[in-house]
C-alpha cells in the first residue's frame, strides 16, 4: 500500500480524494495538513505528497516542493490553478508533475499510483508550463541578468535594483542593455519597460497578471 499525504486547506477536497480511493487499496490518505509545515511535524513516513499550488499561508510552490524534498519526500500537485507562472515554479523545484482537480477519477488514480512509485506524470498543461511558448524564441541570460530583469521589469528603478543586487548604477544598466539586445537578436522586442515586463513573464521570471474577481 502506498502512503499518501495531502497539504490542502479545503476539507471538501481532501473528502473527495479519500472517495476516490476507496475504491483503490494500494492507495491511503494517512495524513492531511493546511500547510508543509504542518504536515512534516506529523512525522509521517510517506510514499507520496499531493500538494495545492495556492494555499492559505501565501507559501510559494518552489519553496513548499523544496521543503518536502528536503524532507526527502515527493510531491505531485493536485490543483484548479491554471496559473503557468505557479506551475513553472513547481516544475523547476522538482515535482513529479501536476493534476487537475477537474481530472476524470480515473485520471487523477492513474497519475497518483505512478507518482507515488517515483515515476513522472506528464500532462499537456504540465509540459506546456515547462517548455512555455514553442513559439517564442529562447533567450539565455545569465542567473544575474535574470535577477536585474525581474526586478526592473516589476517596477523597480534601476539605482534600486543595484542596492538591492549589490551591483553598481553602471553594471546594472549594462545589463539592461544587454538584455535588450539579446530579446532583439531573438526577434522579441524589449526597448521599453513595458516591453521588458511582458518578456519576462512570458520567460516566467514574474507571474502571470491575476484576472480580477468579478
Amino acid at each position: 500500500m502506498r502512503r499518501v499525504g495531502v497539504i490542502e486547506d479545503h476539507s471538501s477536497v481532501v473528502l473527495g480524494l479519500r472517495a476516490m480511493m476507496a475504491d483503490h487499496p494500494h492507495l491511503e490518505v494517512v495524513a492531511t495538513a493546511g500547510t508543509v509545515t504542518d504536515l512534516l511535524d506529523q512525522g509521517l513516513d510517506l510514499d507520496l505528497v499531493l500538494l495545492d499550488l495556492r494555499l492559505s499561508d501565501g507559501s510559494s510552490p518552489s519553496a513548499n516542493v523544496e521543503q518536502l524534498r528536503a524532507a526527502g519526500l515527493e510531491a505531485l500537485v493536485f490543483t484548479g490553478a491554471e496559473n503557468p507562472y505557479l506551475v513553472r515554479q513547481a516544475a523547476k523545484a522538482g515535482v513529479l508533475g501536476v493534476v487537475r482537480k477537474s481530472e476524470p477519477t480515473d485520471v487523477v488514480i492513474a497519475a497518483i499510483s505512478a507518482a507515488a512509485e517515483g515515476r513522472q506524470v506528464v500532462t499537456t498543461e504540465w509540459a506546456a508550463a515547462i517548455d512555455g511558448d514553442p513559439g517564442l524564441a529562447d533567450v539565455e541570460l545569465s542567473p544575474r541578468q535574470r535577477d536585474v530583469l525581474a526586478l526592473y521589469a516589476s517596477g523597480e528603478q534601476a539605482d534600486r535594483v543595484a542596492r538591492m543586487t549589490g551591483l553598481s548604477p553602471n553594471t546594472v544598466n549594462d545589463y539592461l542593455a544587454r538584455i535588450r539586445i539579446k530579446y532583439a537578436q531573438a526577434g522579441r522586442p524589449a526597448g521599453s519597460k513595458v516591453e521588458l515586463y511582458q518578456r519576462a513573464v512570458e520567460d516566467g521570471l514574474l507571474p502571470m497578471p491575476e484576472h480580477p474577481s468579478r
